[in-house]
């Protein structure tokens, strides 16, 4: 099996075999579990996507095999699924399968910033959420990463009428075709970019709706 090297919101191509290693990806996960500066405001995922930025088939399935073990790992609307760090998974070089083609989807680790309940966000967290972001990228993706600077947050919809998002006290942000993540391909969603300026931190943004996922933004 072929799979390209394995870092922090790096992706993984499977090329020739029906199976990930477990192994890889846990390293490739543990790095968010062991980091030590501020992340409060963060969450990490595993997530599956598909090379052409369609969104994934309903009967997709993750899973995870080894000797002593099955386990189905559910995804989200967007592909991510929450990762079991298991040491006898690693123990036994236990594998992800899918029950599609390997070679037309991409894994990766996603860091993504964690969404409110009540829909309000304070303009100062929301940058507070994407300088962490881009910090620990920067920790385990350096070369990446280094001329990158946070810009703003993009809010994920399924459809065009749930992206209503705006400042408070404000008309609706524009909401456009587009993929999940900034990183990704295709325009399955629609989307909602807040960008940052000097009136950001005493402001606040505030989602009518859920949004599927809430992502920094870095340029």
């Amino acid at each position: 099996m072929a799979l390209a090297a394995t870092v922090a919101g790096a992706p993984v191509h499977a090329q020739d075999s029906d199976w990930l290693s477990y192994r890889d990806a846990y390293r490739g996960m543990v790095a968010f579990e062991k980091y030590g500066k501020p992340k409060q405001f963060l969450q990490q995922h595993y997530q599956v996507g598909a090379r052409d930025g369609s969104p994934l088939p309903v009967d997709f399935r993750l899973a995870l095999s080894g000797k002593t073990m099955q386990l189905n790992l559910p995804l989200d609307a967007v592909g991510r699924a929450v990762f079991p760090l298991l040491k006898a998974a690693y123990d036994e070089n236990a594998v992800l399968t899918v029950n599609r083609k390997l070679g037309a989807y991409v894994f990766r680790p996603r860091i993504s910033i964690v969404v409110r309940p009540d829909g309000v966000y304070e303009g100062a967290e929301l940058r507070a959420a994407c300088e962490q972001a881009l910090d620990f990228q920067r920790t385990v993706n350096a070369a990446g990463y280094r001329d990158k600077h946070c810009v703003g947050v993009r809010f994920t919809f399924a459809k065009k009428p749930d992206a209503d998002v705006r400042w408070k006290g404000g008309a609706p942000l524009p909401a456009v075709p587009g993929p999940a993540f900034p990183d990704e391909a295709g325009n399955a969603y629609s989307v909602v970019t807040v960008r940052f300026d000097a009136a950001t931190d005493k402001g606040q943004v505030v989602s009518q709706n859920a949004p599927l996922a809430v992502s920094p933004v870095f340029e």
